[in-house]
């Protein structure tokens, strides 16, 4: 573990307009072949994609005929958590850490989720009513923040994808999963969740979220450019495209 004075360094990566499935392979190869602490930035992506986590079942979950229709590029990650459609108004913010960097912190997923909400509760002091709930981040009873996780032997990632804005169409691409947040309740999913532009600036989340990691360690920026994993090439990822007969084979489910 790299250390500074008594706080673990973070390495910071801001990005912008990444292209989803680029992020989803860069995580993966820093878990799981690199040591250090990360936390990317990435300022929305370039495309409407919709990304399923990694035990999740296509037909039950998305509107396949619509996906097809539109050709929506369907992702299936590397970690766990539910379905998103992801586009240009998600921010997306990344954590891996080692596990002995977080010192109150133990390498389970209820530890990990209550971490990462004492620190966006930082993030979003005197902005709103914040809480996390099951595993979402809401404000009152609206959800705005969707959570992912894996653990690795000495390793974790919790990734989340923001909703600092969303097109009211993409949502229509994603079903009421049969496994929702008891407090959903029978809610759609234009009651359920809620845009962040209406609390705060996209470049004041940024910040202030950089703030937050920084008061648990010592924050450097580091260019895209200079982070040392294995090539696209060079690693067997996890996270798949998933192909046109895939997704066709899931559309003839609903059917």
């Amino acid at each position: 573990m790299a250390m500074v004075g008594k706080a673990p360094l973070m390495k910071v990566v801001r990005l912008r307009g990444m292209p989803i499935l680029q992020q989803l392979h860069l995580e993966e190869r820093l878990l799981r072949t690199n040591s250090d602490n990360w936390c990317l930035i990435n300022d929305g992506t370039n495309s409407p994609a919709i990304v399923m986590g990694l035990s999740g079942k296509l037909s039950e979950l998305v509107e396949v005929k619509s996906v097809l229709r539109d050709h929506i590029p369907i992702i299936r990650r590397f970690t766990g958590g539910g379905t998103v459609v992801v586009d240009h108004g998600t921010i997306f913010v990344t954590l891996i850490c080692n596990k002995d960097s977080v010192s109150n912190v133990q390498p389970f997923p209820r530890s990990i989720m209550s971490w990462s909400g004492q620190l966006y509760s930082e993030v979003f002091e005197g902005l709103a009513d914040f809480q996390l709930r099951e595993n979402d981040y809401v404000f009152g009873d609206r959800k705005f923040g969707g959570n992912a996780q894996s653990i690795t032997k000495h390793r974790w990632i919790h990734h989340t994808s923001f909703l600092w804005d969303y097109e009211a169409k993409n949502m229509s691409y994603l079903k009421l999963p049969a496994k929702a947040p008891k407090y959903r309740l029978t809610r759609n999913h234009m009651d359920f969740i809620c845009r962040m532009k209406e609390y705060l600036p996209r470049s004041e989340f940024i910040e202030r979220t950089i703030k937050a990691v920084g008061n648990q360690f010592s924050v450097k920026s580091v260019s895209m450019e200079s982070i040392d994993v294995p090539s696209f090439s060079e690693y067997v990822h996890t996270t798949k495209l998933l192909t046109e007969q895939e997704i066709h084979e899931a559309c003839t489910l609903q059917t």
